[in-house]
């Protein structure tokens, strides 16, 4: 008993109809009133009185249910309303405001070919039941409505029910847009952040061992180089903080300048010999970033992997690109099954495959990596 009664609350609560149409529907019940307009002469008997009432308690929930209904459920609401329409027509000619609430009904139909067949087969039941009405004149007050507003109110009602669905395909479009730009910012953090922890820690861990190998050796010199270590191991760590910070809020700014220096202290702190030739390249702000950050992963590479005794790298401009050359002689990766494409490698491909530039590796006698990228500040 508990549960009827609930369910009952639940459905008087509504809503009745679902909550983007909005209270419009409510209002177009006043179309109902066409049914009364013959009670303004005539007054109507027990019965019929009665039997309004009860039209009205099955009509408005099965007009609330049409809202909700979905494929064959639409044409089995549009045709109860018209059947409600044909047993009152011999006593209320009003009785067509059924068939003008059928025609639009045929909005819930997705399909507007089907939309229009049921509305045409609405107005041909309504031909029909106007044969039951007596009498030229009465017949014509009958037909009038079905003919002149039946098709209006169905189209209208059919364009308006488009618009809503386009707009709510529109909604959810817009919903995965913003979905995959999270993925893709998310992405876009998780691989800054490896290529800045990636390197970081790298020259950290270099500082570290080389500071604890001076430390064992007790004299005045080793002291000072190795508090000179120390030194440089909390400033790399003040700025890798500092470089996850901005990165994580996504407004970092990375210097070509910047990875170049600490480039040269990585490659040194590792005792790899560099050989540099750098030339001035005018790049926009997005480029830059993604040759800093190619420089720092490839870099990082050559001090984790490659084993290498030298590196060369090189910055030039050609054909209106801006090509950056890091190879080392490493013994490591030789062979192409000993290169493996990571994170940083393969962020560092989706940025230049997003500036419109492209990144090259070659296998030999060591790692040659050649990135590309549009020159210019307004590239």
């Amino acid at each position: 008993m508990n549960t009827i009664r609930q369910g009952w609350k639940r459905l008087w609560a509504g809503p009745w109809v679902p909550p983007e149409q909005g209270r419009m529907p409510y209002f177009w019940l006043l179309s109902l009133g066409y049914m009364f307009w013959k009670y303004a002469y005539v007054t109507p008997g027990a019965l019929e009185a009665a039997l309004l009432a009860l039209t009205l308690a099955v009509f408005i929930p099965l007009y609330c249910a049409s809202f909700w209904a979905r494929g064959w459920q639409v044409g089995t609401c549009m045709l109860a309303g018209c059947l409600i329409g044909v047993a009152w027509v011999r006593w209320n000619i009003g009785a067509a405001t059924f068939f003008i609430f059928a025609c639009a009904m045929a909005a819930g139909f997705t399909s507007m070919r089907r939309a229009m067949l049921a509305m045409v087969g609405v107005i041909l039941l309504g031909l029909l039941a106007s044969l039951l009405v007596e009498g030229g004149q009465m017949r014509f007050l009958f037909l009038m409505p079905i003919l002149t507003i039946s098709l209006p109110v169905g189209l209208g009602s059919i364009m308006d029910a488009r618009l809503r669905r386009s707009r709510q395909e529109l909604l959810r479009k817009q919903e995965e847009v913003e979905h995959m730009a999270t993925i893709a910012e998310r992405e876009r953090i998780s691989r800054d952040l490896h290529d800045l922890l990636g390197h970081s820690l790298s020259l950290i861990a270099l500082k570290a061992e080389l500071a604890g190998k001076l430390a064992e050796r007790d004299t005045e010199s080793t002291r000072a180089a190795c508090r000179r270590e120390i030194a440089d191991i909390e400033a790399a760590a003040r700025q890798a903080l500092a470089e996850v910070r901005t990165a994580v809020t996504g407004y970092r700014e990375s210097g070509l300048a910047h990875a170049l220096a600490s480039a040269r202290a990585s490659l040194a702190a590792a005792d790899v010999e560099l050989c540099e030739r750098v030339e001035r390249v005018e790049l926009a702000p997005a480029a830059e970033h993604v040759v800093a950050l190619a420089l720092r992963e490839a870099v990082t590479n050559v001090v984790r992997h490659a084993g290498a005794r030298r590196c060369t790298l090189s910055l030039a401009l050609e054909e209106n690109e801006a090509v950056l050359r890091v190879s080392d002689d490493g013994e490591r990766l030789r062979s192409a099954s000993a290169l493996r494409h990571g994170n940083g490698l393969s962020g560092m491909q989706e940025r230049a495959a997003a500036l419109g530039g492209r990144l090259a590796l070659a296998v030999g006698a060591g790692l040659a990596l050649e990135l590309r990228v549009p020159a210019g500040a307004g590239a």
